[in-house]
């Protein structure tokens, strides 16, 4: 093929590899490429493909999660950011893998979803971005208020809230504050896993139990509780019921515990039952597949109390 005289080599390079190896038609022919030199990569076979309308892939096979996002920000134009579960892998918050790329754009802005990206019209765009290279993305409270109204189960936004929070991507107050200055229609589960974290549930599998206490009607106790006696602190529990001395923990190593970490726990467990405290321990598969002896268990360690008197114990809740 004839190559076009006026293709400006080093410009086309320099886009590609700061892009991924994405660009737009706009870039593409401002590099001097010409509408038949388009066609000519991009022909059944040939070295280029096309990603998005309006967006080719300078390469073969599948696009990374890298050039799908780069390909969603030039399909949006230059006042786009990466929102939702891409901005979460942006800010190295643990999430699924999205299928469908949201980006943000300015209401007054004319863009279209098409394919895998989802364009999201918005009044509220944020003043300030992250950016690495050319890509732009919200940070961490906006990416997960917004992924989470995407998602369906209370479940799902226990765990992206954790991940986020217990990864110190973001605190608990900048989450509630993303809430209520973002829109009310879809938020009622993320409202409903702040508030379990403002009751001290740090975890997806606390929060499943939290939820089977509530559904038992047992009495709530204090979660993530420090526990101080006479010589200090002797422990931190998942739940307190201060009033007969018995302590529960969610013994999740998915969540909670390295293998190292187990030894930990057991040196916590004698602590806590030295002191006269009733130590309850329960999976994240008990919590799920047998609620019903799970809060069987609890009644009676309620019902009986401690395994001797203990000593004054004060509990102060771990701050979020």
């Amino acid at each position: 093929m004839a190559r076009s005289t006026t293709l400006n080599d080093a410009a086309l390079t320099r886009v590609l590899r700061t892009q991924y190896e994405v660009v737009s038609r706009p870039q593409a022919l401002a590099c001097g490429l010409t509408d038949n030199a388009l066609r000519h990569r991009l022909r059944p076979g040939g070295p280029w493909q096309l990603l998005l309308p309006g967006v080719y892939l300078a390469v073969t096979g599948t696009a990374t999660a890298d050039q799908r996002e780069m390909g969603a920000l030039l399909l949006a134009g230059p006042a786009s950011a990466l929102t939702g579960h891409a901005a979460l892998r942006r800010n190295g918050i643990r999430a699924a893998s999205p299928s469908v790329i949201d980006v943000l754009v300015p209401i007054t802005v004319r863009s279209a979803s098409r394919s895998f990206v989802r364009v999201q019209h918005t009044r509220r765009m944020p003043t300030m971005v992250c950016v690495d290279g050319e890509v732009r993305y919200v940070t961490a409270p906006r990416a997960v208020a917004d992924a989470a109204r995407s998602l369906g189960s209370l479940r799902e936004v226990r765990a992206l809230v954790a991940s986020a929070v217990q990864g110190r991507h973001c605190t608990v107050s900048m989450l509630a504050r993303e809430l209520e200055q973002g829109p009310a229609r879809g938020s009622r589960l993320l409202r409903a896993a702040l508030e379990e974290v403002a009751d001290g549930v740090r975890s997806i599998a606390e929060g499943d139990f939290r939820s089977l206490l509530k559904r038992g009607r047992l009495p709530m106790p204090m979660f993530n509780a420090r526990l101080y006696g006479d010589a200090g602190l002797v422990a931190i529990v998942d739940a307190w019921w201060p009033e007969v001395g018995v302590a529960a923990e969610v013994d999740s190593r998915e969540w909670h515990l390295s293998p190292q970490d187990w030894e930990a726990t057991m040196r916590r467990h004698t602590a806590l039952t030295s002191q006269g405290i009733r130590v309850l321990h329960f999976s994240p598969g008990q919590i799920r597949k047998e609620p019903d002896r799970v809060l069987a268990d609890i009644a009676s360690a309620l019902a009986a109390g401690p395994s001797r008197a203990p000593l004054a114990i004060r509990a102060v809740p771990v701050a979020s």
